[in-house]
């Protein structure tokens, strides 16, 4: 019974998103088809770059420790909204900018002072090689070296 509903529902919805253009169209006039153009491009803007960004997306998930499964779903929902704007009509235009509003997809990776990539973050500890601290100075590492040739490196 409930798939029936479903299956009607996806059925009605070029149905529905017609209806809407024509009654918007009659409201605001021709500047629906720029609209419609925009909407157009932008989705394929977006679709094109969530396709090259999702691998680094994921890759960054899994470098920072967080669960690889919510930038999948982050992904997914670029994707999708892409594929909304891309279908003319404003219901599914109106989807799309929700799943785009939606709080974490734009978010940033919180600093873990534990992991040593995030050594240009602030962290929580003051560190007194890098001169952080109350009275601390910076620590510097003397040594010597000597340059050797090129040919013994080969």
């Amino acid at each position: 019974m409930r798939f029936g509903w479903i299956v009607l529902l996806m059925l009605s919805f070029p149905v529905l998103e017609a209806i809407g253009i024509f009654w918007v169209a009659d409201a605001i006039g021709g500047w629906v088809l720029l609209w419609l153009l925009l909407a157009t491009v932008a989705g394929v803007m977006l679709i094109r770059i969530e396709r090259v960004a999702w691998g680094a997306r994921l890759l960054f998930s899994v470098q920072s420790g967080v669960h690889p499964l919510s930038a999948l779903f982050a992904s997914g929902r670029m994707l999708l909204a892409g594929g909304l704007l891309v279908f003319p009509g404003f219901i599914s235009d109106a989807i799309a900018l929700g799943l785009l509003l939606i709080p974490g997809t734009w978010g940033r990776r919180k600093p873990d002072p534990l992991r040593p990539a995030n050594d240009d973050a602030p962290s929580a500890h003051p560190s007194a090689s890098r001169g952080e601290g109350a009275n601390a100075t910076p620590t510097t590492i003397d040594g010597e070296f000597k340059r050797e040739s090129d040919d013994l490196l080969r």
